[in-house]
């Protein structure tokens, strides 16, 4: 036998035993020194986007409503429009986020666009003025609003506005706790002083809260022209959010 006959032979018995010490590893084909990149397969199907909760029926906005049972005394159904919305919430400032704020909250459109539902309560000890509002926004575009809110104790910490009289006021922007509740929120400490007058300086305080739980949201004023119950604000915040869950779990219920 020849030196290549022999060469040749031995290369082949190398073979079967890597392909047998393989096979004893339970791989189907011996490792190369470049292996090859994997195939992905590529599916045909497209992902599925997630399905969005149905809008709120109009009863069932109304029915997520708080009311004056809610709180308890003594809050009770409005009897009209509190005076100092036109006397100091109609005010103008030439900084834009401060007049869009003031805009907002004289309009009972802070979000943007119409509440889709709204009830007012008063408080006859304190003449405060408590208005809860259910919007049908978009959570994107609602996120985006509550990011700006969160921006304004910096834009707005402390500026001007005149009132429709003239009169100049001194205003202030303050970030306001909220309870965590919902998926997401944003509290603020509004407060408009008016140093002319003959007495005491006059004061509109106003916490505003604004809240997201899932595909619904809310915001609430509570102002006076004394210092307003902040229980109440943190007592609505968390009632809201429950009633919104109460009332999406009685729709699939039915459904």
């Amino acid at each position: 036998m020849t030196r290549r006959t022999l060469l040749a032979s031995a290369l082949a018995v190398t073979g079967l035993l890597t392909v047998a010490s393989c096979a004893t590893l339970g791989l189907e084909h011996p490792p190369t020194a470049r292996p090859a990149s994997p195939t992905v397969e590529q599916s045909s199907a497209k992902p599925t986007a997630p399905v969005a909760s149905p809008a709120l029926t109009d009863a069932q906005a109304h029915e997520a409503l708080i009311t004056g049972t809610d709180l308890g005394e003594p809050w009770t159904p409005t009897r009209g429009t509190a005076t100092w919305r036109d006397g100091m919430l109609k005010a103008t400032t030439p900084t834009a986020d401060c007049q869009k704020l003031l805009d907002g909250l004289y309009t009972d459109e802070l979000l943007g666009a119409p509440p889709r539902a709204v009830v007012a309560l008063d408080d006859a000890d304190t003449g405060a003025q408590l208005r809860y509002q259910l919007t049908d926004r978009r959570p994107a575009d609602v996120d985006r609003v509550l990011g700006w809110l969160k921006t304004l104790p910096e834009k707005c910490a402390r500026f001007t506005a005149k009132a429709p009289d003239g009169t100049v006021l001194d205003a202030t922007v303050a970030e306001q706790p909220l309870p965590e509740v919902g998926d997401a929120r944003q509290g603020l400490r509004v407060i408009l002083t008016n140093w002319n007058t003959d007495g005491d300086p006059l004061a509109l305080a106003l916490d505003v809260a604004t809240v997201r739980a899932g595909q619904d949201t809310f915001t609430l004023t509570n102002g006076g022209l004394t210092d307003v119950p902040n229980e109440a604000t943190q007592a609505a915040v968390q009632l809201g959010v429950q009633r919104l869950t109460e009332v999406r779990k009685q729709g699939r219920v039915q459904v």
